[in-house]
This record gives structure tokens, C-alpha cells and sequence, in this order.
């Protein structure tokens, strides 16, 4: 058997998941196989699913798109590191996945706009690498990323709380939460940031999945007489 399916089932998925996960073999791979799920606009309450359920369930926002990454990079042998990115009073935190080529940090995202997506592996140290995501982390034209987090190994938690566990993975979010975090804007700068500006704004909506909520509020064209 491939070693990458043995692993992938080692950890609890099925064999066809396992599958799925082991044909990624590059960073590239894993973002596209994780950009191409449906985003999970949550419509029925929070969730954070885990790697079986977003396969499954075929939805993912960002940490379960973060789940999914570091489960294929274990699987390729590779370390399972998630960093949390947080944000201002107002504006949800950002979870990515973490690899390293040679001495340089790159990521995997799951988003639904285009701003806090893969970054290539050229950045030299985390804080580097979060502060490539503060000037698109934007909420109502303000800019609110504030922290990140030392990178968190997922093997030293027991597989069952995020790869197959069937239900919210709070367990995870709590580890995620509660890790280090590390300030980027240094006091007192905080009041000095520009707001975005009106292009900035538009480029901003660019969806690639259209929210079932913004749907609902379209109204339907009138019809005409034939």
C-alpha cells in the first residue's frame, strides 16, 4: 500500500480519504486541493469540522481548510503546524498552515476572497510571514490583524480531536486560542492606521463563493409580459 494512504488511515480516515490526501505532493497541491472545497458559510451555527468531515461534508472555512493541509503534509512527512492570526474586537481570527522549504516559512489558507490566501515560502520568520497578511486583513475599511501565534503542532494532540472526531473541534480552537500570541502593531499605533480607500474597499468583496445569506437578499427581477 502507498505509505501516505497507510499513514492517512494510521490517523483514522477511510481509505478513500486517505486517497484523496495522498495525491498532493506539493504546497501548491495541498492550496488548490483546499481552495477548490466549497466555502462553509455556517448557515446552520459555528462549526470547525474536522479533516473526515470537511471531506464528507465537502465545506471548509479556514481552520478546517487548515485541518485538511496539515493532515496531507503528515501524511507526506512533513510536520502538522497550524498558526492563529487574531484580529481586533470586531473581526474573527484567521487560522493557516505552516511549511517550511529549507529556512523559510510559507502558508496554506482557506478563504473566500482573494487577500489571505497561499504565500510562498520566503518569509524568515512568522512574524514575517503574518505581516504579509495585515494590510488586506480588513474589516468595514479598517485594518485589524493584532496578533499571531508560535506554530502549533498538531502531533502532540491526539488525532481523534481534529483529523476524525465527528463533532466541533473545540478542543483544537481552545489550543489554537490560548497559544502564545505575539503583537504586531506596537502600542500606541494602532489610531495611526489608514483606513482602506474606496478601490481598496471594492477589491475587497471580490468573492470566489457567494454567501446563501447575500443570495436571500437579492431581490428577484420583475417578470415581463410575454
Amino acid at each position: 500500500m502507498n505509505p501516505r494512504i497507510a499513514r492517512g488511515m494510521e490517523l483514522g480516515l477511510s481509505k478513500a480519504a486517505a486517497t484523496q490526501l495522498s495525491r498532493l505532493h506539493s504546497p501548491q497541491q495541498v492550496q488548490d486541493f483546499v481552495t477548490a472545497i466549497p466555502m462553509n458559510f455556517e448557515i446552520d451555527g459555528g462549526t470547525a469540522l474536522s479533516v473526515a468531515e470537511v471531506l464528507k461534508q465537502n465545506r471548509a472555512h479556514c481552520i478546517e481548510g487548515a485541518f485538511v493541509a496539515a493532515c496531507a503534509f503528515w501524511m507526506a512527512g512533513e510536520p502538522p503546524l497550524l498558526m492563529d492570526m487574531g484580529a481586533d474586537v470586531g473581526d474573527d481570527d484567521h487560522v493557516i498552515a505552516l511549511f517550511k522549504r529549507g529556512k523559510y516559512w510559507g502558508a496554506i489558507s482557506k478563504s473566500n476572497g482573494y487577500y489571505l490566501r497561499y504565500r510562498d515560502p520566503i518569509y524568515r520568520t512568522l512574524r514575517e510571514l503574518a505581516l504579509s497578511y495585515f494590510h488586506e486583513y480588513t474589516k468595514r475599511g479598517r485594518k485589524t490583524l493584532r496578533t499571531y501565534s508560535v506554530a502549533v503542532d498538531l502531533r502532540r494532540i491526539d488525532p481523534k480531536l481534529w483529523v476524525t472526531n465527528p463533532n466541533f473541534c473545540e478542543d483544537i480552537v481552545d489550543v489554537l486560542t490560548t497559544a502564545r500570541h505575539f503583537n504586531l502593531v506596537p502600542r500606541g499605533v494602532a489610531q495611526h492606521l489608514r483606513p482602506i480607500d474606496r478601490v481598496e474597499s471594492i477589491a475587497n468583496k471580490v468573492d470566489e463563493h457567494e454567501s446563501p445569506k447575500k443570495k436571500q437578499k437579492k431581490k428577484p427581477k420583475p417578470r415581463t409580459a410575454s
